[in-house]
């Protein structure tokens, strides 16, 4: 069984904030053409939501989440956190990627620090670096440097760095991608516990039909490119959820049917 090693909540919970995204297209420019990534997605997160995005390879999930993260402008629609328009990236919402990226000259501690660095506020809010590394589990890991982790733990550093901003809404890009099975498995309890505790808003883009269902409040299905929703399914479990629930795998074989893959997968 996987059991948390998540501390008490610490004493500044975020509240998660309202999406709305509104008629959103976009496309790059690839040789010269115009490449369609997104045809017209419109969607609405409740505040404290977790939301699941699958779809096929290459259909404009990341892109998605890199307009909802202010990091991209789309070329028509909107986005609004809280009706405020989105116009760029703020601390309010942070994105965790797949790739932990943590720089391996600086020590877990220095790491973590460096949004609050980034926004002039570390020497008043020193405690927070200290509460979300116990709140990710890496106490005692505070001076460690990155090439002395595991994958998992690098990418629990990545996590309370995000979360030291205290974020309204946090942005998952297949953030368990690179990990193995059982470290999987471990971190996915880990986020379930987090987001539980901070309530946060989340949205998590993965390939991984069963992480969704174990992870979120509603999966949305993409379509191939440029990407439309298809099903927008809500998961009617508590949790903590298990596997081997007939009803998740009833969701399972419906969403795989939509992704046109074989339901006996």
């Amino acid at each position: 069984m996987v059991t948390s090693t998540l501390s008490q909540p610490i004493a500044y919970p975020a509240v998660g904030a309202a999406l709305d995204i509104a008629h959103v297209s976009h496309a790059f420019e690839v040789d010269g053409a115009e490449l369609p990534v997104l045809d017209d997605v419109s969607l609405i997160v409740e505040p404290s939501e977790f939301v699941a995005l699958l779809g096929p390879s290459g259909c404009g999930k990341s892109t998605l989440l890199r307009l909802i993260a202010g990091l991209d402008a789309p070329r028509s629609g909107s986005l609004r956190e809280d009706e405020a328009r989105i116009k760029g990236p703020h601390p309010s919402r942070v994105v965790v990627f797949q790739d932990p990226t943590l720089f391996p000259w600086r020590s877990v501690w220095d790491n973590v620090a460096l949004g609050l660095e980034a926004q002039g506020i570390l020497k008043t809010h020193r405690e927070r670096i200290d509460d979300v590394i116990d709140l990710v589990g890496l106490t005692g890991f505070r001076n460690a440097y990155p090439h002395q982790l595991s994958g998992g733990m690098a990418q629990r550093v990545a996590l309370a760095r995000a979360l030291v901003n205290d974020p309204k809404v946090l942005v998952l890009d297949e953030p368990l991608g690179k990990l193995d099975s059982l470290t999987r498995i471990a971190m996915q309890a880990e986020l379930t516990a987090l987001w539980q505790r901070k309530g946060f808003t989340t949205l998590l883009v993965t390939h991984d039909v069963e992480e969704a269902l174990v992870l979120a409040n509603r999966v949305v299905v993409l379509s191939d490119r440029p990407a439309r929703i298809k099903a927008d399914i809500a998961v009617e479990r508590p949790y903590p959820r298990h596997r081997g629930d007939p009803y998740l795998a009833d969701l399972r074989r419906q969403i795989l049917g939509l992704l046109g893959l074989d339901a006996t997968w």
